[in-house]
């Protein structure tokens, strides 16, 4: 019974943050620094997930093969190849880390 009071105490909580957003007044959101924040945020918000992903194993912080793509992703990018490149370079680094052992 405790997951569902889990699951029901996230969906209230989800609309309640809903709501709250759109409650807030339009002159707020028209502020520049409000502009800001909210362009950065998704990517900050990415780049977390994508570290939590690539170098945490269960409760550990690991360096594998993952990191080895995420290199090569990041190269790939500074390089300015097009998006498909760069998911094509870093599952073939990845791969090959772990083919050779890593």
């Amino acid at each position: 019974m405790n997951i569902w009071i889990a699951i029901a105490a996230t969906a209230v909580g989800c609309y309640a943050v809903k709501l709250a957003g759109l409650l807030v007044p339009a002159g707020v959101l028209e502020r520049p620094v409000v502009r800001r924040l909210a362009a950065l945020l998704p990517v900050a918000l990415l780049a977390a997930l994508t570290a939590q992903q690539t170098f945490s194993d269960g409760h550990a912080l690991v360096v594998d093969a993952r990191a080895a793509g995420l290199a090569a992703a990041a190269v790939a990018l500074i390089l300015r190849a097009p998006f498909l490149i760069v998911v094509a370079a870093a599952v073939a680094v990845t791969a090959g880390v772990r083919a050779l052992g890593g």
